[in-house]
This record gives structure tokens, C-alpha cells and sequence, in this order.
């Protein structure tokens, strides 16, 4: 079992909108349709049957059997892709960018959420099998998200000219940067694994997109991982009636603004992820991924001469689908409609926007999935485990601020009390006497009693503040290592898992990491675990 599980609210760490979705806040039910229980999926599977065709099933398998031609996949991922044809198959999926050796660790724990609720399901339903999907964000077009990672507290950064789809960027010049990081890793049996990995898939391979499949597969393809790019000519023939009715609707602007409005009138706290544009698509080619956007009756992509008319547009949607691709709105209804989806796990960011589309999915008449918070972690080593028992910090006193977390130990291991709230109790006691003096004589004797305590208060307020920057001082020791550990575990003041990538951690554990990971995390314990490695 995890060393520790902590709730997602006392991280301080996960968005209030998000805590209030795992903690099943009612105001929010209608923005979601079933929550992540296993009961839940019995009517989720037969929802999604009914609705996702056979027709559907064959183009999937076809398109995603010439997606792997290249990478010659073992039995198992064939097996895998090939029982997408059965009606009584389902998916389970999460998405990323194509990170660089995939970026910070929560890419690992994405994965290992959606293969271990594909486990969890096939336990509880047997009659059914439920394939695991990685959705590869291939025509996203932002170079900065996606060029680099951070290693022992060093940012490895690729540096090149780019223009459209990530997925299509050339690896060509990827060995120099390759070879900079391998240098780094030394050779122990780990090291020399993990230059093998990133060898074979960054340099073995034309573009991003099949050196990320080729990576993700190593690392997760022997669990029966089928890894998904949603850039297929066949996939978007599918999309073709949701494309139709953007450029001739604009429906997705309609249902999502209302949603945020009905969001923001259940809670003022809870921030709108994304704004729906008039049109949520771009027009996509080689070397370009610009909006589509419409004036009176023109269509236009931006920063080029390209334009149709309605009739001239819709003709281009029925001929070249694979030339419109979706924006973050439209993204998830894509994946919907292309997969017998039934969950979509993501991390808290990507659930609040999955929250704003439910009315969208209605309008389109595609099944909303179950949506779920991918695990989150906090791993620990031994040696800082140890450490924490030394500095007598609880695992829950790491979440805290560290400016916040260095003062209240300091008031916890002080032999003075550093603490003057009784102290200012009994002040505003003493105080309350005198208001109670002040309401029967002049009503200024009210407001130089209120002068008089607010003065008393703040002069313990600084009496406290001494007290403490003293004690600081003859603490220095304790309050190096504590400020020393925190940073090891919350790089920069921030989550790990949203920092460092997993390479730093295979490279002392080797698979052992991912298989512990495999092991301990349970995706439907919707809290953040804390791990021993």
C-alpha cells in the first residue's frame, strides 16, 4: 500500500473546482454524467455500446493497425487493437503532449492510472474486455510546451525552428541534444538501459510523433498499451458531422458558454479553463496550424491568403477531413466519437476544462465519459524518509508553504511559547469589558477603546514576530535541513510530479520504479499518495 494517502484539499496544491468534483459537491452533478465508481461503469459500457457501430469499430482497428505498421507490434498490442472490433470492448484512455522523454513524471502516472483501472474493470465485468489507450496530442503546434524536461534540477532544452503540428517535427536534429543527456547518465546497468531507450526512439525514428510511440510502447507496451494519433485521415472521415456542424453551427460556442456561466454562478472561486472561440478548429498542413475563422459569409485561416466560402468548405471537409483539426474544446468530443471510450483520466487542469463540455457532448449527441483524476504522487526515498523522522515532519506538513512550514516547527520544537494567541484571547476579553463601559457613556470613548486594543494586539503581533526571528536564529541547523529536504521534494516550491521527469528516478531504480508504481497506486483512491522507494 502507499506509504501515505492525503486529500487532494489539504495538498493546497489541487483547484478548489477539483477537490469539490472528487469530494461529489451536489451544485456540480449536472456538469458531469456518472462519477468514477466501478458500479458506475455497468451503465456507462452499455450506454457507450449502443451508441459506438461496428462500422465505427472497423475503421478504428484498420486505422490503428497502419498506425503501427512501422512499429511492428508484439502479440499482445495486436491482440489488444484487434479486440476494438468486438462489441463488448471498451477503452479506457488518458492523452499528453509529446513532452520529451515525456516530460514532468505525471506522464508516467497518467498511464499507469489508465492501465490499472483497464485491470479493475476487466476484474469486476469479465465478460468485457477494456483496452487501455494513450491519445498522442500530435497536432498540437506549441514548441515550448513540449521541448523540454528537467533532470537533477537542469533544464534539457531542444532549440529549432518549427512551424505546424509537433507530431510532424523532424528528429534529424535531436542527436547533439541526445548526446548531451546521455552524457550525464554515467553507466551503471540503468544508465546504460535508459541510453538505449532514448537512442532507439528519438534517433531511430523520421518525426515526434513515432519516436513518442516508440517510447511510450517501451516503457508500457507489454501491458497491452495501445497508443493512439489521432492525425488520421480515416479517424477524421469520422469526425466529419461534428466538423460539419461547428463551421455551420458554432455550437460549441453556445453550450460552452453557458456552461461557464453556470459555473461561475455556483462558485465565484472557480476559474474557467478554457473560452470557446466562434470556431474551435484549425486548418492543418505541412508546416501549418492556423485558426479557422469567419466573417459574414468567408471562412479564413489566419496568417495566410488561404478562404472559401460555406459551400466551398463544407466540400473541403468531405474531401481532405484530415486538414481540420480540433482545438482544445473540440479535442475530447474528437476522441469520443473515434473511441468505444468510457473513461478519460486526466490531471486537474485538463478535468476542469472535460467539466465545461458535458452540455456540448449532449448537442452533439456523443456519450460524456466517466471522467477521473489521474494519481498523483509524491515520491520519497529512503534516506529523505529518514530525514523527515529526524526533522519530526509529518508527511502532511511537506504540502504546506515552506515559509509557513518553517514556522510552524519552529513553534512546535521551541521550549519558549512562541504562540501568543491566549495571550490575545485574554486581551480581547479584558477589552470586551471596557466596550461594554464604552456603550453607556460618549461614543468616542468607543472608537479610543477600539484605537487602544487594535495597538495591544499589534503589540504582541510584534513581540511574536521577534520571538520568532529569534528562535529562527538559534535553530539555524534544523531550519537548513528542513529548507533543504522541501526543496528535494517540491522543486522550485512546486509539485514534483509536475517538475522533474522520470528519468531521474530509472536511473537509480531501474523498472523497479515503474513496476512499484504499477504495484501501489489505485485509481480509483481519488487522493494524493505519498510513495517510499
Amino acid at each position: 500500500m502507499p506509504t501515505d494517502c492525503i486529500s487532494f484539499r489539504d495538498t493546497a496544491y489541487v483547484s478548489k473546482l477539483i477537490c469539490d468534483y472528487v469530494e461529489k459537491r451536489p451544485e456540480l452533478q449536472s456538469l458531469y454524467h456518472r462519477f468514477p465508481t466501478l458500479e458506475n461503469f455497468k451503465a456507462q459500457l452499455e450506454a457507450k455500446q449502443s451508441e459506438f457501430s461496428s462500422d465505427k469499430r472497423g475503421v478504428l482497428v484498420a486505422a490503428l493497425i497502419e498506425q503501427y505498421t512501422e512499429l511492428k507490434p508484439p502479440e499482445l498490442t495486436t491482440q489488444a487493437i484487434q479486440s476494438l472490433g468486438d462489441e463488448n470492448t471498451f477503452t479506457v484512455t488518458t492523452g499528453h503532449q509529446l513532452n520529451l522523454l515525456g516530460g514532468p513524471l505525471y506522464f508516467l502516472y497518467k498511464i499507469i492510472s489508465t492501465i490499472n483501472l483497464a485491470k479493475e474493470l476487466k476484474n469486476k465485468y469479465p465478460k468485457n474486455k477494456f483496452v487501455p489507450i494513450f491519445w498522442m496530442a500530435t497536432e498540437d503546434h506549441d514548441f515550448e510546451e513540449i521541448n523540454h524536461f528537467n533532470f537533477q534540477n537542469k533544464r534539457f532544452q531542444w532549440t529549432q525552428e518549427t512551424s505546424g503540428s509537433v507530431g510532424a517535427l523532424s528528429t534529424s536534429e535531436l542527436s547533439e541534444f541526445m548526446e548531451v543527456f546521455s552524457s550525464v547518465l554515467g553507466n551503471s546497468s540503468q544508465a546504460l538501459e535508459l541510453k538505449a531507450l532514448v537512442k532507439k526512439a528519438y534517433l531511430g525514428h523520421s518525426n515526434l510523433a513515432s519516436a513518442t510511440r516508440y517510447f511510450v510502447h517501451a516503457l508500457f507496451g507489454f501491458e497491452g498499451l495501445v497508443i493512439i494519433d489521432g492525425n488520421d485521415a480515416a479517424l477524421k472521415r469520422l469526425f466529419i458531422p461534428q466538423i460539419t456542424s461547428e463551421l455551420t453551427n458554432q455550437q460549441a460556442f453556445t453550450s460552452v458558454s453557458e456552461t461557464n456561466q453556470q459555473l461561475t454562478a455556483i462558485d465565484v472561486a472557480y476559474k474557467i479553463q478554457v473560452n470557446p472561440r466562434e470556431l474551435n478548429l484549425f486548418y492543418l498542413k505541412e508546416n501549418l496550424r492556423e485558426r479557422i475563422v469567419k466573417k459574414d459569409a468567408t471562412y479564413s485561416v489566419l496568417n495566410t491568403d488561404i478562404e472559401w466560402g460555406l459551400a466551398a468548405i463544407l466540400e473541403e471537409v468531405k474531401s481532405h477531413p484530415e486538414r481540420f483539426s480540433p482545438n482544445v474544446i473540440m479535442r475530447p468530443l474528437y476522441q469520443e466519437t473515434v473511441l468505444p471510450n468510457l473513461c478519460y483520466i486526466g490531471g486537474g487542469g485538463e478535468l476542469a476544462y472535460w467539466l465545461q463540455l458535458k452540455s456540448y457532448f449532449e448537442a452533439e449527441y456523443i456519450q460524456f465519459p466517466i471522467l477521473l483524476h489521474r494519481n498523483s504522487v509524491l515520491l520519497i526515498s529512503e534516506k529523505q524518509h529518514q530525514k523527515l523522522e529526524k526533522l519530526k515532519i509529518s508527511v502532511s506538513d511537506l504540502f504546506q508553504d515552506k515559509q509557513a512550514l518553517i514556522q510552524s516547527q519552529i513553534k512546535k520544537i521551541s521550549t519558549l511559547p512562541i504562540d501568543f494567541s491566549s495571550q490575545k484571547e485574554q486581551l480581547k476579553q479584558q477589552f470586551e469589558h471596557l466596550y461594554t463601559i464604552a456603550s453607556q457613556t460618549d461614543k468616542s470613548f468607543k472608537g479610543a477603546v477600539s484605537a487602544q486594543e487594535k495597538k495591544q494586539i499589534k503589540g504582541l503581533d510584534a513581540l511574536e514576530k521577534r520571538l520568532l526571528k529569534a528562535e529562527k536564529k538559534a535553530h539555524k541547523d534544523y531550519i537548513d535541513r528542513l529548507e533543504a529536504l522541501h526543496l528535494e521534494l517540491f522543486p522550485n516550491g512546486g509539485l514534483q510530479e509536475r517538475i522533474t521527469n522520470f528519468s531521474e528516478f530509472y536511473l537509480e531504480h531501474g523498472d523497479a520504479f515503474i513496476e512499484q508504481l504499477k504495484s501501489e497506486l489505485a485509481p480509483l483512491n481519488q487522493k494524493f499518495h505519498v510513495l517510499t522507494l
